[in-house]
């Protein structure tokens, strides 16, 4: 699961563990009826995550271009 608030995205592992990462911007394709969002860890804020999230904070992977 995750949260998106205050330009952080709370991501919570599979052990209860919550990971805060920073978000950079979110961005809503009506084409494809589709919210992305892109964040760094801070942690190693040299790698930018991209994924697709639906209004239930569920998290997916981008599968194409």
């Amino acid at each position: 699961m995750a949260e998106i608030k205050d330009n952080e995205l709370i991501l919570t592992d599979e052990n209860g563990k919550e990971i805060i990462t920073e978000v950079l911007f979110t961005y809503e394709n009506e084409e494809r009826n589709k919210k992305y969002v892109f964040f760094v860890d801070p942690n190693d804020d040299e790698n930018v995550i991209a994924m697709i999230y639906n209004d239930e904070g569920e998290l997916f992977p981008i599968e194409d271009d």
